[in-house]
């Protein structure tokens, strides 16, 4: 799982997220509100923490499973913590070849015929970087 510092920077660069079941995220609500549960990691499920669609968009329900009074956030108040998989499926046919190097992870991802390489200890924040470069060159 990434960093919540990623997972910002890539919903700012335009990274649309459709909640499916076992999805993780973290909520992001406005400054005013103080609520301690920012930095709790929650799991889309049905059970639990399920996307309703609604007419001005998709809602996490939160089902009545959490100890504070939460019914409902907006999408727009949630920031996803896409996992390796996600990622690497994001990157679509731009990813090469995952490489693992003594103390990190190498993702090489090729563009309009120039080849990316991204490093980190953490492979999932590898493909991060990797899908942020992406998604930034696409804009």
């Amino acid at each position: 799982m990434i960093a919540r510092e990623l997972a910002v920077a890539l919903r700012e660069a335009g990274l649309v997220w459709h909640p499916a079941e076992g999805d993780r995220f973290q909520l992001d609500l406005p400054d005013e509100v103080e609520l301690e549960a920012e930095a709790d990691i929650f799991t889309v499920s049905e059970m639990t923490i399920e996307a309703r669609q609604t007419p001005s968009g998709t809602d996490l329900a939160f089902n009545g499973t959490t100890e504070w009074a939460l019914d409902a956030v907006t999408l727009a108040d949630a920031v996803w913590l896409p996992r390796e998989d996600q990622l690497r499926d994001l990157l679509r046919g731009t990813f090469r070849r995952l490489t693992r190097l003594s103390d990190a992870f190498l993702v090489e991802i090729e563009i309009a015929g120039e080849t990316r390489a991204f490093e980190h200890p953490d492979p999932a924040e590898a493909y991060g970087l990797a899908l942020l470069e992406l998604i930034s060159r696409s804009h």
